[in-house]
């Protein structure tokens, strides 16, 4: 079978579709794999043949993504489905996925929920097509009444088609009920190596301290790390603290002895040994640690990061700390009465045994899903 995958640009985005790229490839299908230049560095280190297709001008979307960042967190959501998802990038990648669909002619498409120019090349050439979630069904569906303008521009009906076609979620029903009609959720099970021990032997239980793949580029992550760091190093805990590559160590000035900062480690290896997760809720991290059984401090930021708290935290699993330091539009910033909330949460968290069993009971309902590989015996035309 010939697979075509298809991402926006943000790892974020594309690591969803990680599991079944690796399980495609691992029973010997074809895969060819289309993306914008952003995500050109990460597929050179992949196996699988890629395509690069385009992206809105790098002015025009940093000026876009400036207005979405400094609107309240549902208006900038709005704004960057219809204009940044929708209109922009769906125009500049549909050549490049118009020209693979009619030229390498795949049997399925498998695009991550915010990628639509796939959607729209599919339906042009008769192509079963499919939705891999990454985020939750709650959120994902509250934008969908945004596409037919954007969408049925291409073609008569093409949204309600997107509706319509398998929906792929790793989240578990008890915790993100789907509304779409097919909703296949799966599993990717989790292979943990071994943490170094960068804390000299200690025991103390180990924090996560995260912002994902993507706040580490606001100009205002140094100081959310250091706040973050600040509100759980005060505990008699070990702390890993994960940078990304957009900021240095350095950058945070002196730190505690058990606090170790590293740009990047596996998330399977941190979640093995953690006791907790202090994040800003993004849904890698969110489904990363749930399926470990890990409970989370939600420190929601923007887009559907609010949302992933509110879930966590109605189902028991963490707590959530909307930041109220900063000013109304500069919202990613962390003030004193945020630090001492965060502490406060971690502190009970790390107390109650009831968050890291209600995590547990999460990972046993999330795990008993089909394995990807059964997933993509169903979706075989």
């Amino acid at each position: 079978m010939r697979v075509l995958f298809a991402s926006t640009r943000g790892s974020g985005h594309f690591q969803p579709l990680v599991p079944l790229i690796d399980a495609c490839t691992a029973r010997g299908d074809d895969v060819l794999v289309v993306a914008p230049p952003a995500l050109e560095p990460l597929l050179a280190t992949r196996k699988q043949p890629y395509r690069i297709g385009g992206e809105p001008p790098r002015e025009e979307l940093a000026r876009v993504m400036e207005q979405v960042l400094a609107l309240p967190p549902h208006d900038g959501v709005v704004m960057a489905v219809a204009e940044v998802f929708g209109r922009r990038c769906t125009a500049a990648m549909l050549p490049a996925l118009d020209e693979a669909c009619r030229d390498w002619r795949p049997d399925l498409v498998l695009h991550e929920s915010f990628e639509f120019a796939s959607v729209v090349a599919a339906e042009r050439h008769g192509i079963p097509h499919a939705r891999v979630a990454v985020s939750a069904a709650r959120f994902t569906s509250a934008t969908d009444p945004l596409l037919p303008p954007v969408l049925d521009a291409y073609g008569p009906g093409i949204a309600q088609r997107l509706l319509d076609a398998p929906y792929l979620t790793r989240l578990p029903a008890s915790m993100d009920p789907s509304p779409y009609a097919v909703t296949h959720r799966y599993h990717e099970p989790l292979r943990p190596g071994v943490l170094p021990d960068w804390w000299g032997g200690a025991e103390e239980p180990l924090v996560n301290v995260t912002l994902g793949t993507e706040a580490g580029a606001l100009p205002t992550a140094v100081g959310l790390y250091r706040a973050a760091v600040d509100a759980v190093s005060a505990l008699p805990v070990r702390v890993l603290l994960t940078t990304g590559h957009h900021i240095d160590a350095s950058d945070l000035g002196p730190l505690p002895p058990h606090v170790h900062v590293e740009p990047w480690v596996p998330q399977a290896d941190v979640l093995r040994d953690a006791s907790l997760v202090v994040c800003h809720g993004g849904s890698g991290t969110v489904y990363g640690a749930l399926a470990a059984g890990v409970p989370l401090v939600c420190v929601p930021l923007f887009a559907d990061q609010p949302e992933n708290a509110d879930l966590v935290t109605g189902a028991g699993a963490g707590m959530a700390v909307p930041p109220t330091g900063g000013p109304a539009d500069e919202p990613a910033v962390l003030g004193p009465d945020d630090v001492r909330s965060i502490r406060a949460a971690a502190e009970r968290i790390l107390a109650e045994p009831s968050y890291r069993a209600r995590a547990e009971r999460l990972a046993a309902e999330m795990g008993a899903a089909a394995p990807v590989e059964e997933l993509l015996g169903v979706l075989r035309p």
